[in-house]
C-alpha cells in the first residue's frame, strides 16, 4: 500500500482522539494509509472547507469524521465533496452520544453521511467500512479484509470450543 493517504480522518476536538484511535488502529492493521487532523465545523469552518477541498487533489478517496454534540462536522464535509463520508458519533457528557447519533442520521436529502455506532465500536467499524469501500478498487485491501474476517471467525470458533470444553461457570471464571 502506498504512503499516500486514501482515507482522511477528522475530529472536531482533541477530546475525540481516544475514540478515533480505534479507527487508526484498524486502518493500520488492514494496511490502509490515512491522515488525521482536527477541525471544527463551528470553531474553524474555513479550516474544514480548505482541508476538504484539498483531499481529492491529494488522492484521498474516503472521509471519516468524528464529532459530538450537534455533530455537524460530517454533514458540513458531505456538503463540500462528492467523496463518501462516514460519520462517527462521539460520546457526550449529557446524552452519551445519542445527540451526536441523531444529528448524523438526520442529514437532509442529497447530503448523505454513513453513520456508525456511537464511540469506539463505531470508530472501528468506520475504519472497516472505509476499507470495504476501498477494497472495490484495491486488491491488497480486499485481501487484508478477507484475512481479518477469517481471524474473526477463528476467534469465535476458539471461544465456542473453550465453552464446550469447560462449561459456562468455568469459562466465565477465565474471563
Amino acid at each position: 500500500m502506498s504512503h499516500q493517504p486514501l482515507v482522511g480522518i477528522v475530529v472536531g476536538s482533541d477530546s475525540d482522539l481516544p475514540v478515533i484511535q480505534e479507527t487508526a488502529n484498524i486502518l493500520e492493521y488492514l494496511g490502509v494509509s490515512y491522515e488525521l487532523t482536527i477541525a471544527s465545523a463551528h470553531r474553524s469552518p474555513l479550516r474544514v472547507r480548505e482541508w476538504v477541498q484539498s483531499l481529492e487533489e491529494r488522492g484521498v478517496e474516503v472521509i471519516i469524521a468524528g464529532a459530538g454534540g450537534a455533530a455537524h462536522l460530517p454533514g458540513v464535509i458531505a456538503a463540500e465533496t462528492t467523496l463518501p463520508v462516514i460519520g462517527i458519533p462521539m460520546p457526550t457528557l449529557y446524552f452519551n452520544g445519542q445527540d451526536s447519533l441523531l444529528s448524523m442520521v438526520q442529514m437532509p436529502s442529497g447530503i448523505p453521511v454513513a453513520s456508525m455506532a456511537v464511540g469506539k465500536a463505531g470508530a472501528t467499524n468506520a475504519g472497516i467500512f472505509s476499507a470495504q469501500i476501498l477494497a472495490l478498487k484495491y486488491e491488497e485491501i480486499a485481501k487484508a479484509l478477507k484475512k481479518f474476517k477469517a481471524e474473526l471467525f477463528q476467534g469465535v470458533e476458539k471461544k465456542a470450543a473453550k465453552l464446550e470444553q469447560m462449561g459456562i461457570d468455568k469459562y466465565i471464571e477465565t474471563m
